[in-house]
């Protein structure tokens, strides 16, 4: 297709020679604006125009381990499925050195991996383009709490003991006590946000993998995993299906902070037939959600896990909205 060409159905104007930083730089070449609605135009392995509502994000990672014998390696890297129509192309996802991987769906749905990694440096990369509406998350204030005789049998599970979620302890008489008062349903469930938010520092210097929601509780200290752990028992404490829930998060539509970026845990209830996303680490609703991965907590979904072994060499995560609006004008041209 020429230049001044347009796809059927796509009236827009183009923009041309926008350029991406080079790992970014293969997910699309051309893209396409109409109004306030957003397009790609020819995307690499994909033949046509694609609108997207509000927003583009660009997602990827630089992951690196070290093996010193062989080893057996797990790993969750992937959008998750029920995301992954909103890719623009598949995800651009690459073991060095090159090893066959056998792709699975675990129980929770989440597409996972497992390779064989050789004695030496393994490393994970990633890369994608993902459209979004752009809105908040989903703020529904009258939903309200199902009774535990009314809970569907296959989301049981997610009122249960799980392996950082410890419902039969001391947790469970501190729920009823702190939070009967409140409304069954959304207000209950923000009411634990806010207890969660207001009790626990976040501290990236004391994050340990074997801290437990009962632990983080004492402490009152942790990690956004460690907030999510605390919230989710508290939730299925009071009869709340809860579950764990972990993927990218980027500063979008709040001020940047200056750690490094990382992956992020959150969690979802179930109220009123259907999941809502809560965060009570940041005890706000949030722009850009790229789910990865679900669970009864995070032991069920780890980023990687390895069968012997290893050493962490790099860790790097990308999450970064597409700024259209800051192309020069010069770069924009009318469409025949």
């Amino acid at each position: 297709m020429s230049e001044g060409e347009k796809k059927p159905g796509c009236t827009s104007t183009l923009l041309l020679g926008f350029e991406l930083p080079t790992i970014f730089q293969s997910s699309f070449n051309r893209l396409v604006v109409e109004e306030s609605r957003i397009g790609i135009l020819e995307s690499v392995g994909l033949g046509g125009c694609l609108l997207v509502d509000k927003m583009l994000i660009r997602i990827g990672y630089d992951i690196a381990l070290n093996f010193t014998f062989p080893t057996a390696v797990i790993h969750l890297l992937r959008v998750h499925p029920s995301r992954g129509s909103d890719l623009l192309a598949p995800e651009r996802f690459t073991t060095d050195p090159e090893l066959p991987v056998e792709e699975y769906y675990d129980r929770f749905g989440n597409l996972r991996g497992r390779v064989l990694a050789p004695p030496g440096r393994l490393r994970f990369t990633n890369e994608a383009v993902i459209r979004d509406s752009g809105q908040l998350d989903v703020y529904a204030p009258e939903a309200t709490q199902l009774e535990a005789s009314e809970i569907p049998t296959d989301l049981l599970e997610f009122l249960l003991p799980s392996r950082y979620c410890e419902v039969d302890s001391e947790l469970t008489d501190f729920a009823w006590r702190t939070f009967m008062q409140a409304k069954p349903g959304w207000e209950r469930v923000q009411a634990v946000c806010d207890f969660v938010h207001g009790h626990l520092q976040f501290n990236y210097q004391k994050a340990r993998s074997d801290r437990t929601a009962l632990d983080a509780f004492r402490e009152r200290v942790g990690v956004c995993r460690d907030f999510a752990h605390l919230a989710i028992t508290l939730c299925r404490c009071l009869n709340i299906p809860a579950r764990y829930a972990t993927g990218y998060l980027g500063d979008i539509g709040v001020p940047p902070v200056p750690d490094p970026m990382d992956f992020s845990a959150w969690f979802q209830v179930y109220l009123q037939g259907q999941w809502y996303t809560f965060d009570a680490r940041h005890n706000r609703r949030r722009i850009g959600r790229v789910l990865m991965g679900l669970g009864c907590d995070a032991s069920h979904v780890p980023i990687t896990m390895s069968f012997g072994k290893q050493s962490l060499e790099t860790f790097q995560v990308v999450t970064e909205e597409i700024d259209l609006a800051a192309v020069p004008e010069a770069l924009v041209v009318k469409a025949a």
